[in-house]
């Protein structure tokens, strides 16, 4: 099934209405399903379609290896006979002659910095081959996907031979949880939100782990069949899609990520632990891994002075890496040889504890979907991002697990997970905002977003200014 991107869609097919020939770049984590917003839309249009995509790396992989799987994906999709280039612009010669003016034609160039990292010279053979080929076509839409985001942004979007020429440039995120929800289908409504956010919070809105659930099962049972069975989609997706992505250079960068499994850090205090220099080269590996969708560096407007904080702090953004790094990873022995049973989830070490973090990570990806429920009417959010201010000579720090704000508003949420939630959660969150040092002329306002049987004092109490049950942003 296909769910979401609906304003994609409509984007990519107002090109048609340019009357010339359309570069798109695609980007996004791997499983994000750029590929399958292509083939959507090349459905919908009803045209020609080619997909050619390259091959993954390997040890023995060579560009003559690539340049063989071009034409042979060619071959297969216009039923000529291959034809084995010698060269990339003689690669891209013999697509242009396989694109039929007559008919609207989508061509996709799949996993491009595969396809071309072999060769140094292929960004300028691709930037010749649209001026002098391509751009020629008025009904043609040159589709350039990859999840290897560092690549396509230094070598192609970031050229200089490449600027004017891009009509779209797309970064898929993940699903909202409302598009989430359709993965479940109609058992959807009879669940009890907690099961549908139990997953949610492993798999995030990634489409590709979505399709893997099988609405007949409870959340215990599928997360125990995707992740703790030695055959199960998440239990195995890590490692492929680490070396996919980043092959070579991946060692340092998984390094990191073990570090941020514990929890957001500055790129300072990871170059410590890591006894590595924080110069550019950290830099560029901290850059990678946010472009390719696993961290996010939270830059927030520091509500005492309203000025973008100089240092961000560095979390892990994808839910199930963090799912994967901090409790799969540790058991892979155990699973793969059956031993790692158990009757219920609810039984495992700190499961409770990972799961509201879980949540929590989940709740700050989509805080779009919570601003509709704080009626800031016309108001502009100018900053959304965990919160942190250590201790200082003026009190104790505060920890918030979602700071939005506007020119005039500080919205504090704090996102609960728990079978029950009391009053003490008013008791909390009144020690952080008291805490929260704001410039006059601010507001502040506490909200809560929860899952899990809110005690009715709580709503009675009159304390949040919005009060968001997690089932509401599945709507």
């Amino acid at each position: 099934m296909f769910v979401g991107r609906e304003t994609e869609l409509k984007d990519l097919a107002a090109l048609w209405r340019k009357g010339t020939a359309s570069l798109v770049a695609c980007r996004g984590r791997r499983r994000i399903g750029k590929s399958r917003l292509v083939n959507e839309f090349s459905r919908h249009t009803g045209g020609a379609y080619i997909e050619l995509v390259g091959l993954p790396p390997r040890p023995d992989m060579t560009n003559e290896k690539q340049l063989e799987a071009f034409a042979a994906g060619l071959a297969r999709a216009t039923r000529r006979p291959v034809a084995t280039p010698e060269n990339w612009f003689r690669a891209f010669e013999l697509l242009d002659k396989a694109i039929d003016n007559r008919h609207r034609t989508v061509v996709l160039l799949d996993e491009i910095s595969w396809m071309g990292g072999y060769d140094p010279d292929f960004p300028g053979y691709l930037k010749t081959a649209w001026d002098t080929m391509f751009s020629r076509h008025d009904k043609l839409v040159l589709v350039l996907c990859g999840s290897v985001n560092a690549w396509i942004k230094k070598n192609i979007l970031d050229s200089t031979g490449f600027v004017g020429r891009f009509s779209r440039d797309y970064v898929l995120g993940e699903l909202t949880l409302a598009e989430s929800v359709k993965f479940w289908k109609s058992a959807a409504d009879r669940l009890a939100p907690r099961e549908i956010f139990d997953v949610l919070a492993i798999t995030g809105g990634i489409p590709r782990y979505l399709e893997e659930i099988d609405p007949g099962l409870s959340a215990d049972e599928n997360i125990r069949r995707l992740c703790f069975s030695p055959s199960g989609t998440l239990f195995k997706d890590f490692n492929e899609i680490f070396s996919a992505v980043f092959g070579d250079e991946a060692v340092l960068k998984r390094r990191i990520l073990a570090l941020l499994a514990d929890g957001p850090q500055t790129g300072e205090e990871l170059s410590k632990r890591l006894k590595c220099g924080n110069n550019g080269h950290f830099a560029g590996h901290l850059d990678a891994l946010s472009l390719a969708g696993f961290i996010s560096a939270e830059r927030g407007i520091n509500p005492a002075t309203g000025k973008r904080a100089r240092t961000g702090r560095y979390r892990i953004r994808d839910n199930y890496t963090r799912f994967y790094l901090k409790y799969i990873e540790p058991h892979i022995v155990e699973i793969e040889d059956g031993s790692y049973r158990f009757t219920s989830l609810e039984t495992l070490p700190d499961w409770h504890a990972t799961m509201g973090l879980q949540f929590e990570n989940l709740i700050v990806n989509h805080f779009r979907e919570i601003i509709p429920h704080l009626h800031i009417g016309n108001s502009i959010v100018v900053s959304a991002a965990p919160y942190r201010n250590r201790r200082n000579s003026r009190g104790g720090g505060c920890q918030i697990d979602l700071l939005i704000q506007t020119a005039r508003t500080a919205y504090v949420v704090e996102t609960k997970r728990q079978l029950e939630i009391g009053r003490n959660v008013e008791d909390q969150v009144a020690r952080e905002m008291k805490r929260l040092h704001i410039r006059a002329g601010m507001s502040v306002r506490p909200v809560l977003v929860y899952l899990g049987q809110l005690d009715g004092s709580v709503e009675g109490d009159g304390f949040f200014d919005a009060i968001i049950p997690a089932q509401e942003l599945l709507k």
